[in-house]
This record gives C-alpha cells, structure tokens and sequence, in this order.
C-alpha cells in the first residue's frame, strides 16, 4: 500500500514538473520565437495563454457533462467526485480566459469589456458553473446534492456550442478561427513558429491541467476518507 502510494505521488511529480517545463517552454517561444502579429502586433502575443486557456476549460466542462451522465446512471462517488474536481478548474481557467481576454481587448476594442455575443456566452458559462459549485454548497445532503449539480453540469454544457457558433450566428468584435477554419489547413494561415508556440502552450496547459486535476480529486477522495471516519467514530 505504501509503495503504491509512494509510487502515485512520484507519478504526480513527475506530471508536474513536465507541465512546469512545457508552460516555461511555451512561454519562451511564444515571447522570443514567434513573431508579432501583421496587424496587432505585439499585444496578440496574449493569444498564446487566452487560446489554451478556453480549450482546457471546454475539456474541463466536458469532463463535468461526462461524469454528470455517469453518476446518474451508475450513482458512483467517484464520478461526482471527478465531476466536483473538473468543475472547479472549469470555472478557474475560463475565469483567467475572460481576464486574458479583457488584457487583450483593450487595446485591440479600446474596452476592457463589451456585451459582445461570445464575451456574454463565455461569461454565462462561468456564471453557470459558479453557480454549480454554489448548488453543492448549499445543500447538506451529499446525495442530493451531487444529483443536483449533475443536472446543471449536464446542462451547462450546453452553453459551450452558442459560445463556439457565436461568431457565425451574429455579427460580433470577437473575430471567427484563425486556425481552425474549413477553407484553409492551419498552417496555411498561421505563421509556423506561432502555430508551434501555440502548440506548445496547449500542451503545457493541458498538462497543469491533469496535474491539478489529480491533485484536486485526491482532494476529494481525503474529505470523503474524513466523513467516514467521523461517521464511525460519531463525531
């Protein structure tokens, strides 16, 4: 038991210390390497940390929609605790998405804030899941509690597609994909060395992401470990 242990806290390390690396390496390239933007200049550097900064959130929220469903269906702890986990980061990288957002809208929009079509959705999906940690707060039953937050995880998620079609469904500040456009490869319109510092930065993201995740699910797992042997003790 103890090697195991042992052996998963190594894993962890190991985890962090690679996604210290790649975020270090990411910003490296993403400040030195790549060049300026043709028309923002130096201030779209910023895309290199707003950019990965959403797509883990989406990840984080499509792990909340998945082990919403699986709790449903099954009513095992360990899918509300990975959906309770995920949540949190959700809310925590697309809280530093509309930061990053804001840094970069000002002197790009001449605002720090606009009710721009995506701007609104990306601040609703945050309201919603603040609102789903709020939910698991509020109610002491721990069952209950768990199904109802499954719920609006569930639905929540939903907000994501509006956020993502947002900019072709109205006219907004916000610009459409400068990568991931159906007319054009991403290297046909992406300079390579920003193509690569923005891989980078993703990877780097996604790897924090993981780690904190099982940093904050093992969290979990301790306060459950506690409830149970207060239980049988009865504290």
């Amino acid at each position: 038991m103890a090697q195991s242990t042992n052996a998963l806290k190594k894993s962890k390390g190991i985890l962090g210390a690679l996604a210290l690396l790649a975020v270090a390496v990411g910003l490296w390239w993403s400040l030195l390497v790549a060049p300026p933007d043709a028309y923002q200049g130096e201030v779209q550097r910023i895309m290199y940390l707003h950019l990965p900064s959403i797509l883990t959130a989406y990840l984080s929220y499509f792990l909340v929609f998945i082990a919403s469903g699986m709790y449903l269906w099954k009513r095992e702890p360990k899918d509300d605790l990975l959906a309770h986990a995920a949540a949190e980061l959700g809310v925590l990288f697309t809280a530093l998405t509309i930061i990053e957002g804001s840094i970069w809208g000002k002197p790009t929009w001449g605002v720090w804030w606009t009710w721009d079509a995506r701007l609104t959705f990306t601040a609703v999906l945050l309201l919603i899941y603040a609102g789903y940690l709020v939910l698991r707060a509020s109610i002491d039953d721990q069952q209950r509690a768990a199904s109802a937050a499954a719920i609006l995880g569930i639905i929540g998620f939903l907000d994501i597609p509006l956020i993502h079609m947002s900019v072709y469904w109205w006219r907004t500040l916000h610009q459409p994909p400068s990568i991931l456009r159906p007319d054009k490869k991403p290297w046909e319109n992406v300079h390579p060395a920003m193509l690569t510092a923005l891989t980078i930065s993703f990877v780097g993201f996604l790897l924090l992401y993981f780690y904190l995740l099982s940093l904050r699910y093992r969290l979990g797992e301790m306060r459950q470990e506690i409830k149970a042997l207060r239980l049988e003790r009865g504290i």
